[in-house]
């Protein structure tokens, strides 16, 4: 699944656009290096999220194309 879509689905970043923009700002890091919206995310990538005050790190659990508000949470685990 492309970055940009699964910062949306996990409700890290609360729209696709805006999450594909921080990805052009790089303002989102994998795994150590800034990635594009097209990065192709897999269970285990540690994601990185640098916008405004707050920088939040979380490690991917699930990948999935459709989850509902309540267990989107499930998809990642927060780091810092």
């Amino acid at each position: 699944m492309r970055l940009d879509k699964y910062l949306k689905v996990s409700r890290l970043i609360k729209r696709r656009t805006v999450a594909n923009e921080a990805c052009d700002a790089e303002k989102i890091i994998v795994n150590g290096k800034i990635a594009r919206a097209s990065y192709d995310v897999k269970v285990g990538d540690v994601i990185e999220i640098n916008m405004g005050q707050k920088a939040l790190k979380v490690r991917v659990e699930k990948v999935t194309e459709y989850v509902t508000k309540e267990t989107a949470s499930d998809l990642y685990q927060i780091i810092s």
